[in-house]
C-alpha cells in the first residue's frame, strides 16, 4: 500500500524525439535524416546511443514510478535495438506510425493526450517527466502545473527549447543526468566538451556568462524579498532555478553548486563555517 504523501512520478518518452536529437548531437546537425536516406550505419548509431537506464533512475529521483511510457514506431530497426533496455524497466511501449509525407508520427499529440488523460485518472500523480525537447510539449507543461502537477523536462543539449524549459518546473539536459558522459562531435577536438544550455549555440564562455548573471539577479531578488544580507546557497539555487529551470552547476562542470559558487569569488562570497553554507554578493560588487 501506497504511503500517504509519497511522490508519484509519471514518465512520457518521445523516443524519436531523444534517439534522433543525440545522434545530431554526437554526428552534426541533421545528420539522422541525412544518414537515414543512404543507410544508417551501426556504429555512428552505436556512438550515439540513448541510456534509457539513466533516464528512468533520474527519473525516480523524484517518487515511485506510476507509470513509463515510450512513444515510437517500435518497427523501424532504430528503435527495436533499444527493445531490451525499455521492457527490462518497465516500460510501456507505444506504438505509432509515420505518416507518409513527412515521416512525422505525432508522438506529441497522442504523448500529450494520454499525459492529460492520466492527470484525472491518477489524481494522486504528482511528477510528470517530459523526456523530449520539443516546444510542441509547452502547452501539455503549462497544464500539467496549472492541474497541480510537479513538472520535469528531460531533452537533449542544443535541441531542446528555450521556452519548454522555461514552462517546466525544472529541465535538466540529457548530457547531465548522472553517468552520462558529454558528447563529442565529429568536428570537435579529441577532448570533454561541457554541454550547452537548451537550443543554444553559445559557447561555453558564453554559459558561463549566463549563468553568473543569473545568480547575480538571484541574489539581489532574494536579498530584496528577505530583507538580508546572507542567504542559504539551497534558496540561492532555488531561486535560480525559478528563474532558470534548464539551469545546472553540473553542466557547467562543477560538481556542486557550492564549487559553482566558488568558482565566484568575485562576485559573491561564502561562509562555509558551519554545515549551512551561506552565501552574499561581494561586499564589493556594484
Amino acid at each position: 500500500m501506497t504511503e500517504t504523501g509519497t511522490p508519484r512520478v509519471a514518465v512520457y518518452l518521445d523516443f524519436d524525439n531523444i534517439v534522433i536529437s543525440r545522434y545530431d548531437q554526437v554526428h552534426g546537425r541533421n545528420s539522422f535524416q541525412k544518414d537515414k536516406t543512404k543507410g544508417l550505419d551501426k556504429d555512428r548509431l552505436q556512438s550515439a546511443t540513448v541510456d534509457v537506464g539513466a533516464i528512468i533512475d533520474f527519473a525516480s529521483s523524484f517518487g515511485t514510478l506510476v507509470l513509463t511510457r515510450a512513444y515510437a514506431d517500435w518497427s523501424a530497426d532504430v528503435n527495436a535495438a533499444y527493445h531490451g533496455q525499455l521492457v527490462g524497466r518497465a516500460v510501456d511501449l507505444v506504438q505509432l506510425f509515420p505518416a507518409a509525407a513527412y515521416g512525422k508520427n505525432g508522438a506529441d499529440i497522442r504523448l500529450a493526450v494520454d499525459a492529460v488523460e492520466d492527470m484525472f485518472r491518477l489524481p494522486d500523480l504528482t511528477h510528470v517527466v517530459i523526456v523530449g525537447g520539443d516546444s510542441d510539449y509547452i502547452a501539455l507543461a503549462q497544464r500539467c502545473k496549472r492541474l497541480g502537477r510537479y513538472v520535469v523536462g528531460i531533452g537533449v543539449a542544443g535541441a531542446s527549447s528555450r521556452s519548454l524549459a522555461a514552462a517546466c518546473d525544472e529541465f535538466v539536459t540529457y548530457d547531465a543526468l548522472p553517468g552520462i558522459p558529454t558528447a563529442i562531435t565529429e568536428s570537435a577536438e579529441p577532448k570533454k566538451r561541457r554541454p550547452s544550455t537548451p537550443e543554444s549555440d553559445d559557447s561555453p564562455a558564453d554559459a558561463q556568462v549566463a549563468a553568473t548573471g543569473l545568480l547575480e539577479r538571484a541574489l539581489r531578488i532574494s536579498q530584496d524579498k528577505d530583507d538580508t544580507e546572507w542567504l542559504h546557497n539551497s534558496a540561492v539555487k532555488a531561486q535560480m532555478k525559478r528563474m532558470d529551470p534548464s539551469f545546472s552547476e553540473k553542466a557547467l562542470g562543477f560538481k556542486s553548486f557550492s564549487d559553482f559558487l566558488r568558482s565566484r569569488s568575485d562576485l559573491v562570497d561564502l561562509d562555509e563555517t558551519s554545515t549551512t553554507r551561506l552565501v552574499r554578493l561581494h561586499s564589493d560588487s556594484p
